[in-house]
């Protein structure tokens, strides 16, 4: 497309040109008839001029493929020997040279073979094996030639919505793909984040009634989803032993000290912890006990083994390290908001008990945990999400020698668990979350991070998640950390992110066929999460009961801190 208003392109598609013609308008283009042509060529894509009047007469195609062909976002498909080259419309700008058409960039999604009545694409797979040449001919894809394209090959997969633009093109996940290379989903707040983790959770768990999930719920939203299908474990009921810490995750809980203080005071903890853990009988069936040994032991052996180390001191002044650990032990055991962990009541050995309440095993028609932390004192929260984290990942690790059936460990507000580089705190749970990510799928183990802000969680991390769900990203360092994680060939989809609506999004990666631009179902109400935001306008207008309900609340917060 050089001058003339574009006569070069149309007469290379054999369009009669003169100088003074009066094209009538069409209500639609047909298929057959090209959109534009190919001008360069490079391994990832190639860049377009597109002729406007050919994309006007598009956009009156009943077709909603072929009414946004050209446009930012949509697909076409250029001819490359005897295949079809299946392409996205990255961005478009203006012709510089004055002609007054459009050139456009595009990234090559995959080819297929051409379908000789019909001329549609089939067969459709990734990559590229040969490339179309400069003078080309670009052609708008139908929603047939789509219906090709997104067609399960096969695998397994869940449906979570329908394929933008199109009408009736359901969108697949391939269940193994997805959870075996891990995935993220990322969204601003107000997005519809969580009832699109609800969807695709209730999806898997439907798909996979016999499946093993465990969700971490930071804010206690995913309890009514799931009342009918999961098994909700909180502060009230989740009886968590607190010998099942290892000695990095005591040393979290138990020392308060900094600086030079803080590695006296964790070898202080080190000798009498394993004196305590020595103590059980179980340690004599096991032999060599170490501070880390899953083994239990009494609270009072602890706070004795303390006392005995103290006493033995020549000169009182060393006796500081031990009162701070001892004050911290003591503080713990009578404050009840710790009871769920540090009660006396759980010194008993029921860790096959508890893995199998959090594993589900056996499923019992509940094949997905909600561990809802939000009650869980600030302080410790990080410290029992890397407890569980790590039990799920050595469950993994030991029993390799078994066939165990794979676990997918879902982790919402997943930035302030495994924080980028400058927010990194050294914490366990950061740790064990890293690990996972990175040696999870060896060991049966998938996880699911879900986040608003992506570029604050560690990018390493990300860089591990073989598909990304990226929901609306309002935020300009968020869109671009996301887009530094995906391969070139879906940059075009995500320049989109910060334009999508609510219950949109466009995903990318191992789970999904070709990147693709995604509405998501409606969830049924009884299914989705109690995280909608407040009607200001409607609840303001609303009064009475005030008295009463703060006295509930006031007793609810009273018994509960």
């Amino acid at each position: 497309m050089t001058d003339n208003g574009g006569h070069e392109f149309r007469q290379a598609a054999n369009y009669p040109v003169e100088q003074d013609e009066v094209v009538e308008p069409r209500r639609a283009n047909p298929t057959g008839q090209p959109i534009g042509v190919v001008l360069d060529v490079a391994g990832a894509g190639a860049i377009i001029a597109l002729d406007p009047e050919r994309l006007s007469e598009c956009a009156g195609d009943d077709d909603p493929a072929i009414a946004l062909a050209g446009q930012v976002g949509s697909q076409v498909k250029i001819r490359a020997g005897d295949n079809w080259l299946l392409a996205s419309v990255r961005n478009q700008k203006r012709d510089r040279r004055g002609t007054g058409g459009i050139v456009a960039e595009i990234d090559f999604l995959g080819e297929g073979a051409e379908e000789k009545l019909t001329g549609r694409i089939r067969g459709f797979r990734r990559g590229v094996t040969r490339y179309p040449v400069p003078g080309g001919m670009v052609f708008a894809a139908s929603t047939n030639d789509l219906r090709h394209v997104f067609a399960g090959d096969g695998r397994a997969f869940i449906e979570i919505g329908t394929v933008f633009p199109t009408r009736d093109i359901r969108a697949g996940l391939y269940i193994d793909s997805l959870l075996g290379k891990h995935f993220a989903l990322l969204g601003s707040t107000g997005t519809g984040k969580s009832t699109t983790t609800a969807l695709m959770l209730h999806r898997i768990c439907e798909a996979a009634p016999q499946g093993h999930v465990i969700m971490i719920d930071p804010h206690g939203e995913y309890a009514s989803a799931f009342k009918t299908n999961g098994a909700i474990l909180d502060v009230g009921n989740l009886r968590m032993p607190y010998w099942l810490m290892n000695f990095e995750e005591h040393c979290e809980i138990l020392l308060t000290s900094q600086g030079s203080n803080r590695q006296i005071d964790a070898d202080i903890l080190a000798k009498c912890l394993l004196v305590a853990r020595s103590k059980n009988r179980l340690a004599e069936s096991i032999g060599k006990v170490t501070v880390d040994s899953p083994v239990p032991y009494l609270l009072s052996d602890l706070s004795a083994a303390l006392t005995k180390e103290m006493g033995d001191l020549d000169k009182a002044t060393g006796i500081a390290p031990y009162m701070r650990i001892k004050t911290k032990l003591d503080e713990l055991k009578s404050d009840p908001r710790y009871q769920f962990m540090f009660s006396g009541m759980l010194v008993g050995d029921t860790m096959a008990e508890f893995l199998g309440r959090i594993l589900r095993l056996p499923t019992e028609d509940k094949p997905i945990s909600i561990i809802d932390v939000s009650g869980v004192p600030s302080d410790i929260t990080a410290t029992v999400v890397a407890v569980l984290s790590r039990l799920v990942f050595d469950y993994a690790t030991w029993a390799r020698e078994e066939r165990t059936r794979p676990i997918l460990l879902v982790c919402e507000e997943a930035h302030r668990y495994v924080p980028s580089e400058k927010n990194f705190d050294s914490s366990s749970v950061g740790k064990v979350l890293s690990r996972i990510a990175k040696e999870g799928r060896k060991y049966g183990v998938a996880l699911g991070l879900v986040t608003q802000r992506p570029s604050d969680l560690a990018e390493g991390v990300l860089s591990q998640c073989g598909t990304i769900i990226s929901m609306r990203l309002n935020n300009e360092r968020d869109q671009a950390f996301v887009k530094a994680a995906m391969p070139e060939g879906a940059r075009g989809f995500l320049d989109s992110i910060a334009a999508l609506r609510n219950r949109e999004c466009i995903i990318c990666g191992e789970g999904s066929s070709v990147p693709m631009r995604v509405t998501f179902d409606t969830l049924e109400e009884s299914k989705r999460p109690a995280s909608e935001d407040p009607s200001f306008s409607k609840l303001w207008r609303e009064t009475g009961g005030e008295e009463e309900a703060l006295e509930r609340i006031v007793e609810r917060w009273r018994s509960h801190s």
